[in-house]
């Protein structure tokens, strides 16, 4: 073994001076300690010899609990030989579907290994059938070639980390539900540990999980090679969390870069912010971390990683188990286009009193991601159950989320989507309590088509409580206090962190715009919905968008401060007709 070459396909031009060459010096046998391998593997000590490095790995990886049948580096010779003596070529060898258009990063590589890397992906797709959805793996593939004495043992470690089986623990997403849970997930961290970071994305970005859906690719693939290596130190050691650590360091070092460009770099001033397309913002987060060496090291970023408080496996298995579970029941377990939303609502099954098929596809429109397959359902109508608050309640617990709709005796239609079941009422006695998510929103249809979201949406410096603050002055080290509503008002949200303590009939609340993941005060902007036994409330702070009284006949609308609405229709007004519809999942049988 002494002999093998764990530099072949390496280009040491490319390593730069000082970069760990096969022939450094090396400790022993290069094996180390158990009890070490956290410490020495945070710390960078196997940065100083690649060989060093490239034999712990496979101490590592010989480690890894897997499956009994697990295809070894004689299965790969066996089926894929040495190539004839010939170099392979990468064209001949496409990537497989399943790594959903990712290519192999070059981390130093030298060109001639771009198809031995092809040649172990496309063996791992064909010893690995169940794979579904797996983007990570070129990048893990490229970095174990950079460090394997042939490709067959590449082949070998990256087949171990593939049916690592221990309960618990989990190294390479290989489904699309795995995968986009994962990036759900991350968006919860990210609010909870990098708020700051968060908001700034939510300003600029029109969609924040499709900003967040590259978090992986950040850390596999983006990062430069010295970078990249020393997070695979670590992963190998403690698993797949490290990498959410890393991901959300990145966003940290990005917001601090972005807010001093846009001059908000203590100046105490608010950085003006400009909403951009997704995928320019993107394309900007990946500029940015892949030209991060020239602005953070190596240690640098795994000390930030590693400086996150209050960060637990089990928080985040609780949240990935939630993601998956709300993905399931909406039937998004394989990558899709998201069906237009034109498509969603059936219009020959569809009959309303108030709103018209149209109407009904462009409300649609505004509605979450994960409900956009759904058919509306009613469960109530005035002109069928009559004009009872008892009815109305009846007919919508156990219902979530729920559109709301009703028209005026003066022919004006407005509503509002619900993200809560109206049960959760009941949390608060006899007391009218606020309660809901920043899901929630109001519009109006006539005389004109407009909806009014959270005004944390468009404001996220309102999410930081009482008052406004600058982005740059927030801090973003520190996760939310979540003792900081503690007025007997706090229960008018949720507060918990963790979505799988609230979870609905319907797959619970949003991992992203859920209140309760925001240090919000909730006298002012988080006041969504409420309801007693003589009215329903919907928006609050300095008045309501709609408040209707027992017997649904006679309301008022005004502006209030969660939703910055104007009245949506006459400030007092008399109900002619009200609507309730839910979603029913047009995924299920």
């Amino acid at each position: 073994m002494a002999d093998e070459d764990y530099g072949r396909y390496v280009d040491w031009a490319q390593m730069g001076e000082g970069s760990a060459a096969s022939d450094s010096p090396m400790k022993g046998d290069g094996k180390v300690d158990p009890r070490e391998l956290k410490s020495q593997a945070r710390s960078g000590a196997w940065a100083k010899s690649h060989k060093q490095r490239a034999l712990i790995y496979q101490q590592l990886v010989r480690a890894i609990p897997c499956r009994t049948v697990t295809p070894d580096a004689e299965v790969y010779r066996d089926l894929m030989g040495d190539g004839g003596g010939k170099p392979r070529q990468a064209s001949s060898l496409p990537l497989p579907d399943f790594v959903d258009g990712t290519t192999v990063p070059h981390y130093c590589l030298k060109a001639e290994a771009m198809g031995p890397a092809h040649a172990v992906i496309s063996c791992v797709a064909s010893q690995f059938p169940d794979i579904s959805y797996c983007p990570a793996l070129p990048a893990v593939a490229a970095l174990l070639l950079h460090f394997s004495p042939d490709e067959a043992r590449c082949f070998e470690s990256v087949s171990r980390m593939l049916a690592c089986n221990e309960p618990g623990r989990r190294l390479l997403d290989q489904t699309f539900l795995a995968y986009e849970s994962s990036c759900m997930t991350f968006g919860d961290l990210a609010h909870k540990y990098c708020p700051a970071a968060h908001k700034l994305v939510v300003a600029t970005a029109t969609d924040v999980l499709e900003v967040y859906s590259d978090w992986q690719r950040w850390v596999l693939g983006d990062l430069p090679f010295a970078h990249a290596a020393r997070v695979l130190d670590v992963y190998l050691v403690e698993g797949y969390k490290v990498l959410y650590r890393v991901a959300l360091a990145l966003l940290k070092f990005y917001r601090k870069q972005k807010t001093a460009a846009m001059g908000g770099g203590g100046s105490g001033k608010q950085p003006a912010v400009q909403q951009q397309e997704s995928s320019v913002v993107r394309d900007d987060i990946q500029a940015f971390v892949k030209g991060i060496g020239s602005s953070v090291t190596p240690d640098k970023l795994l000390e930030k990683a590693f400086s996150i408080r209050l960060f637990s496996r089990k928080e985040i298995t609780l949240l990935q188990l939630a993601n998956e579970k709300s993905l399931q029941q909406k039937g998004i377990t394989v990558k899709q286009k998201r069906r237009n939303v034109q498509l969603a609502v059936n219009a020959d099954n569809f009959s309303s009193e108030i709103v018209s098929a149209k109407e009904i596809r462009d409300i649609w429109s505004w509605i979450p991601e994960r409900f956009a397959l759904c058919q509306p359902e009613l469960l109530f109508t005035t002109s069928t159950h009559g004009c009872s608050l008892n009815r109305f309640y009846s007919h919508c617990e156990g219902h979530e989320p729920t559109l709301l709709l009703l028209r005026t005796t003066g022919g004006e239609v407005c509503g509002a989507f619900l993200s809560t079941d109206w049960e959760e009422r009941k949390r608060g006695g006899n007391k009218l309590s606020f309660f809901g998510t920043g899901e929630c929103f109001v519009f109006r249809l006539k005389p004109e088509m407009e909806r009014f979201e959270w005004v944390v949406i468009k404001h996220p410096e309102l999410a930081s409580g009482g008052q406004a603050q600058s982005l740059d002055l927030l801090d973003d080290e520190q996760p939310p206090d979540t003792e900081a509503n503690s007025n007997p008002d706090a229960n008018n949200m949720h507060h918990n962190t963790l979505p799988v303590e609230s979870g609905g009939p319907n797959g619970g609340l949003s991992p992203f715009l859920s209140a309760r993941h925001f240090h919000l005060n909730s006298r002012n902007t988080s006041m969504f919905m409420a309801g007693n036994f003589d009215s329903i409330i919907i928006g609050g702070g300095e008045g309501n968008a709609l408040y209707i009284d027992a017997e649904l006949n006679h309301g008022r609308s005004a502006r209030c401060a969660t939703f910055d609405n104007p009245p949506l229709c006459a400030e007092t007004f008399q109900v002619a007709l009200l609507e309730v519809w839910g979603f029913q999942d047009a995924m299920a049988g």
